[in-house]
Order: C-alpha cells, then sequence, then structure tokens
C-alpha cells in the first residue's frame, strides 16, 4: 500500500498528551539528576568532518512533500554516532531490535521522548510508518520508518521536526557481546531550532541526554553492562 493510501491516526488523546506533558519538569529534574550523577563514563569527541561523508539515500516510493530532506534544513550538517558495547547479554542482534522497533519506548528515556505511533501496526515496524516523538519544549518529532534491516531500522525526519535529517539503530555482534549504535546525520529544521541547537545549545543537549540514555536502557533490559561506557563521536561536515 502506497504512503498515499495509508491513513494517519490521531496521536493519542487529549487526556493521553496531557499527561505526558505534565510528566516533563519532574522528568527533566530526574534526568538532570541521572546526568550529573551518572557513573558510566561518557567520552565525547568532536571533529570537522569530510565533505565526502553523506547520508543514507531514502527509496523513492518513501519520499513525499511530508518529508524534511536534509537539504531543507539549516546550518552545518552533523553526523554523529553514539555507540555502547554490551558484556554479559544473552539476545541476539536481530533480536534486540526486534524488540526495540516493536516497541521504541522500551528503550528511550520517558521523561524526555515518547513515541506514539500515528501510521502503521503497533508492535511491528515497517518501512512507510510514521511515529510522532513527543519531547518537552515546542519540538515534537515526526518521523518515518525509512530502511529495515535485520539488526537495524532508519527514520528520517517530517515537516515540523527539530532537526532535517535521518537516524539509524543497529546492533552486532562484538566479540563475546553486543555493540548497540546510533547513528545520525541532520542539519536544524528551521531558523530557530538551529538558535536552540547550534548557539544556545540547549536542544543539543537534551538531544545528547536522549541517546545517551536510550544506549543505557537498552543495555540494562539486556541483563547486561556497558563495556567501556557511552562513545559519542560527532563530525561537523563542511562544504
Amino acid at each position: 500500500m502506497s504512503l498515499r493510501h495509508r491513513p494517519r491516526r490521531a496521536p493519542g488523546s487529549l487526556t493521553y498528551r496531557a499527561a505526558i506533558v505534565l510528566g516533563w519538569p519532574l522528568g527533566l529534574a530526574r534526568v538532570a539528576w541521572r546526568y550529573m550523577w551518572r557513573t558510566t563514563p561518557m567520552r565525547r569527541t568532536e571533529t570537522v568532518g569530510d565533505s565526502s561523508e553523506r547520508p543514507w539515500t531514502i527509496p523513492d516510493d518513501l519520499v513525499d512533500d511530508d518529508l524534511q530532506r536534509i537539504e531543507d534544513g539549516v546550518g552545518p550538517l552533523v553526523h554523529r554516532r553514539y555507540s555502547v558495547r554490551v558484556a554479559g547479554a544473552s539476545s541476539s542482534p536481530e533480536e534486540v531490535i526486534g524488540r526495540f522497533s516493536g516497541d521504541p519506548n522500551c528503550g528511550a528515556p520517558a521523561e524526555v521522548a515518547v513515541f506514539v505511533k500515528v501510521r502503521g501496526t503497533d508492535g511491528l515496524m515497517c518501512p512507510g510508518d510514521e511515529f510522532l516523538i513527543r519531547m518537552p519544549g515546542p519540538w515534537d518529532g515526526p518521523v518515518r520508518v525509512v530502511g529495515m534491516g535485520p539488526a537495524s531500522f532508519r527514520l528520517a525526519t517530517l515537516r515540523g521536526h527539530l532537526e532535517a535529517g535521518q537516524i539509524e539503530f543497529r546492533c552486532r555482534a562484538d566479540g563475546e557481546g553486543l555493540l548497540f549504535e546510533i547513528e545520525s546525520w541532520a542539519r536544524s529544521g528551521d531558523r530557530l531550532s538551529h538558535l536552540l541547537y547550534t548557539r544556545l545549545r540547549l536542544a543539543k543537549e537534551i538531544q545528547l541526554n536522549l541517546w545517551v540514555e536510550t544506549c543505557l536502557r537498552l543495555t540494562r533490559d539486556l541483563g547486561g553492562r556497558p563495556r567501556g561506557g557511552v562513545r559519542v563521536e560527532t563530525h561537523r561536515v563542511s562544504g
């Protein structure tokens, strides 16, 4: 079924949306507390990337006027990778991504982001499905599934998102453990987002904490432990 013939659902009842919003102040306070007292090391590097670095191609049948492409964004292109090596996990990479794709809220911290499915079947992820990611502040993030593999899935931003770009979640075997990675390519979605993200760094820190916490929550969910902490590599792509 084409995108045009797949109807969107309303993103939850008013009561449900209000409960999410009302929970943000306390939730953000808890996140900030964990951030300050986190014992798992986080290693951050930031460099200038090469202009040859480019994101993945989106299949033509998943491109329409709602898609917010990288070319539609503002400011520099940022290529970022979050990764955690998981020791002691018994699940396979396919099982990890199968559970996460079926319910992204099992990994994402609800204090910072809640995934609400607005197109597609609950509990199952397919290309063309859409989510509204509810986040603190005026930047709910609509996204579309634009790629899937046995142990990976990829999302692209839609109109109204804080960013213009793509993000991929994947898992693979790594020695006796697993390597879970989140890789994104993005520019700010508009000038206000560029101000909040690049100049004031507010949205950048919220986003960074979101994906670091996702790495750690999935590690705990697997019954494993992070080996060497969480790595965050950022390339600002020139050209």
